[in-house]
């Protein structure tokens, strides 16, 4: 389970980064490191980690300010979050949490513990995509469930209209969608459009998410490439 996946660590004590660092890779996992939290933003942005460790107690960028700056950032706003926390009170946890924090370890880290919570999170992460229909084509991200549009980790905004065109051809992948099933299905039974209608909108979606990512099936329908 532990290939592939990446994982940042933020924190300012050399010797933890090294210690995590060590272990996290025995497991599989690739791993990037920022002695602070500007740096751990800049190195987010870089490697677009699944999961990023974030001591809480750090110079300059705490975690909890950290974490704030990255759930403002479109593409981190489902990136796993969990902290390092060496405080007994309970603000750490509750500020973690108001900001977005997903789970926190305590310190001293006990290294099988926090490696399981990673795990757990990683799992139930790839339950929670599975359930909200997330599709990746190419530099496309869609969140079907969350109406979400990402294009090399850049939200893009779609009208109304453009937004049910590109769910619906998402929705499934190995279908080519007939013209009148498309009409049926976005603009309905009793909506008059114009013959042309549909391809306009075809042509601003393609000019949004980029022209390769839309097949046309000449005098059927439309599907998505899937193979991009």
């Amino acid at each position: 389970m532990s290939e592939n996946y990446k994982i940042l660590i933020v924190d300012d004590e050399p010797d933890i980064l090294e210690i995590l660092k060590y272990n996290l890779r025995k497991e599989n996992y690739l791993v990037y490191t920022a002695n602070n939290g500007l740096k751990g933003v800049e190195v987010a942005k870089k490697t677009n980690p699944d999961v990023i460790i974030l001591d809480v107690m750090m110079p300059s960028l705490d975690g909890i300010e950290t974490c704030r700056i990255l759930r403002g950032i479109p593409e981190f706003r489902e990136t796993i979050i969990l902290f390092l926390t060496a405080r007994n009170e309970d603000y750490s946890e509750i500020a973690g949490f108001n900001v977005g924090a997903d789970d926190y370890v305590t310190k001293p880290i006990r290294l099988r513990s926090l490696l399981v919570r990673v795990k757990s999170l990683i799992q139930r992460k790839n339950n929670r995509n599975t359930n909200n229909r997330i599709v990746a084509i190419g530099d496309l991200v869609i969140n079907i469930e969350k109406r979400l549009i990402l294009k090399n980790n850049i939200e893009i905004f779609l009208p109304k209209k453009e937004l049910q065109l590109l769910l619906l051809l998402v929705s499934n992948p190995e279908k080519v969608f007939s013209r009148d099933e498309i009409y049926l299905k976005i603009w309905g039974e009793n909506i008059i459009v114009g013959e042309r209608t549909l391809d306009v909108h075809i042509r601003k979606l393609r000019k949004k998410i980029g022209v390769d990512y839309i097949i046309t099936s000449i005098g059927f329908g439309y599907s998505i490439n899937t193979k991009l």
